[in-house]
């Protein structure tokens, strides 16, 4: 069997339109899940009992369920109990954000309690609250120090999406499928698919390896 790369440049354009989509999904999910994530890590640093015990909950639920399954329940049980239907890309950036924000909450909450806890408080002391000393102080030290993890959850959902195909969600691995089907070109499609996936993760890494850097030389100075 030939590799036939007519087909390869041919299938590019919509490939290419697959992976914005794709980078679309990604890039919605993950910055809702740091919403999410780290509402969920402060409510499981509070020293509010139920607060606390929903958030556990949340995080070990998301986390110890596949995303697959998470995918079902959002886009064909929750429309039995709201009563309608709901649009695939609704469905796919809502699953793919609250299981981002589980995984997120626990880098947050890790990155958190890693600033030592003389930090919070010299900032009570001076006269600023929980909250002040958390948002001013706490914070932009633990972000620094959680950027390669957070960089590695994006890389992960980013490859997770791929998922979404499985309620015809069009993102790129869903446009390679409907081009095999066509074409009945598997090894073309599928290669060309991997490559596009390695080139967009590799981009991420040198990216969260850049602003790694950036700020290691801004602390250096």
């Amino acid at each position: 069997m030939e590799f036939d790369f007519s087909l390869v440049t041919g299938s590019m354009p919509l490939l290419l339109q697959g992976a914005l989509v794709t980078l679309e999904i990604t890039a919605l999910a993950v910055g809702l899940g740091l919403v999410f994530g780290l509402i969920a890590a402060l409510a499981q640093l509070s020293k509010f009992a139920p607060l606390r015990f929903i958030a556990k909950v949340y995080v070990d639920f998301i986390r110890g369920t596949p995303l697959l399954v998470q995918i079902f329940i959002i886009y064909f049980a929750l429309p039995a109990i709201v009563g309608h239907r709901i649009d695939p890309f609704a469905a796919a950036v809502a699953a793919c954000s609250i299981n981002s924000g589980a995984y997120v909450a626990e880098i947050f909450r890790a990155g958190i309690q890693s600033i030592e806890i003389g930090q919070m408080r010299a900032g009570l002391s001076l006269g600023m609250t929980w909250g002040q000393t958390m948002r001013y102080i706490i914070l932009p030290q633990a972000f620094k120090r959680i950027i390669p993890p957070l960089g590695n959850e994006f890389i992960a959902m980013l490859k997770d999406s791929s998922l979404v195909s499985v309620i015809g969600f069009e993102e790129l691995t869903r446009t390679g499928q409907l081009i095999i089907a066509e074409t009945y070109g598997s090894l073309e499609i599928w290669t060309t698919v991997a490559v596009i996936y390695l080139v967009m993760t590799l981009t991420i890494t040198r990216l969260v390896s850049y602003m790694e850097k950036r700020f290691k030389a801004s602390d250096a100075r």
